[in-house]
């Protein structure tokens, strides 16, 4: 098949990787001017001129980011198949529709409100109780277009900087651990899920993915495919899915937010799950069986932010896998990931500290169960 792909990415390009063996070919749809993907057919559209020639050459269409408008792929979806659909971007686009939907499938959540004024903010500030969350409902991610309050007199500044007509205002909570939950749904209903990572996020973005952990319960497990499961339904969903969540320290889980696409959470597969999710989520959207997403050793995904590391010495690592996205350097980029993996997790965490020291402004690697 040519797949098309809306977005030209480091996703995209991953994705693309995971595919050539499968015979298939890509096609992607770049928007922003500034293709990343450096593989397959790249279609630039700044000027929103493009789509029809597009859409020729391509037998159906996924997307590797969801801040897209939805009559776009709307209007795509009236002439190719579209997976994950224009219901799941719609959703999961806007962070109150999202918990709307939480709340019907008894999903549980932080307790929030949403606002849309300063006053509203102050208010709601008081009535969850400092410190919160505010986020903008739409377009923020890896840590933009939100602020922390500690006190309910910061709601000016906070509305201010954030600088969106409409906030979900979230109370804090009191997790041992943010984890995610990654499943694939295939054309045919068929769902697998693989196992929970626990995630080290610095200033909102994702540092650290580790999986499967080792003092996971199998009850949290079960829970956590539960509420993912009922998404996936809900929303007739084609493809990877991804729900991060934060743990308490009895186990409970809180739904945080979720991707409708392949996940930096999930990278970790690539080398340490019998399937990726970058494979199933291509073999989902083509019908064809899902793939085993057991865990092959304890594996995890370090994130190169900002400056490259050295290369040749990470790559000494015994078992160290790195996925460079041919990118430059730029503060706050991701340029690349590095996963590893050893027999246990003992052995993996000295591997991790020994490759954070080769990674430029890599946080020390912290995990729960340490």
């Amino acid at each position: 098949m040519n797949i098309g792909v809306l977005g030209a990415g480091q996703l995209g390009r991953m994705l693309a990787l995971a595919g050539y063996p499968l015979a298939n070919r890509f096609t992607f749809l770049d928007t922003t001017g500034h293709p990343s993907a450096g593989i397959g057919d790249v279609m630039i559209d700044t000027d929103h001129k493009h789509l029809e020639a597009f859409l020729a050459k391509v037998d159906l269409v996924t997307y590797e980011f969801e801040h897209l408008p939805v009559p776009l792929v709307q209007a795509i979806e009236a002439e190719k198949p579209v997976y994950p659909s224009s219901e799941a971007i719609r959703v999961c686009q806007n962070r109150a529709e999202e918990k709307a939907l939480f709340d019907r499938l008894g999903i549980p959540t932080p307790a929030y409100r949403l606002v849309d004024s300063a006053e509203a903010l102050e208010a709601a500030a008081r009535e969850l109780g400092c410190p919160v969350v505010a986020k903008s409902v739409t377009e923020g991610y890896d840590g933009k277009g939100q602020a922390v309050l500690r006190d309910p007199g910061d709601a000016g500044d906070a509305w201010r900087s954030i600088s969106h007509p409409r906030l979900i205002v979230e109370a804090f909570v009191d997790f041992v651990r943010e984890v995610s939950i990654i499943a694939v749904r295939g054309r045919d209903g068929d769902v697998v899920f693989y196992p929970m990572a626990e995630n080290v996020h610095v200033d909102g973005i994702l540092r650290y993915s580790l999986a499967p952990m080792p003092d996971l319960d199998t009850a949290v497990q079960d829970t956590a495919d539960g509420y993912i499961r009922a998404l996936l339904d809900e929303l007739d969903y084609v493809g990877v899915l991804t729900l991060e969540l934060f743990q308490g320290a009895d186990g409970s889980l809180l739904a945080n937010e979720m991707a409708p696409r392949v996940h930096n959470s999930g990278h970790w597969t690539m080398d340490g799950a019998v399937t990726s999710q970058f494979e199933n989520h291509l073999r989902a959207i083509q019908g064809l069986p899902l793939g085993d997403t057991g865990a092959r050793a304890p594996t995890c995904m370090v994130n190169v932010i900002g400056r490259e590391g050295d290369n040749a010495a990470i790559l000494k690592l015994e078992d160290a896998h790195l996925h460079r996205y041919d990118k430059s350097e730029r503060a706050g980029r991701k340029l690349a990931h590095i996963n590893l993996i050893a027999p246990t997790h003992e052995a993996l965490l000295d591997k991790v500290r020994a490759c954070a020291a080769l990674v430029p402004d890599a946080p020390e690697p912290r995990f729960s169960f340490e």
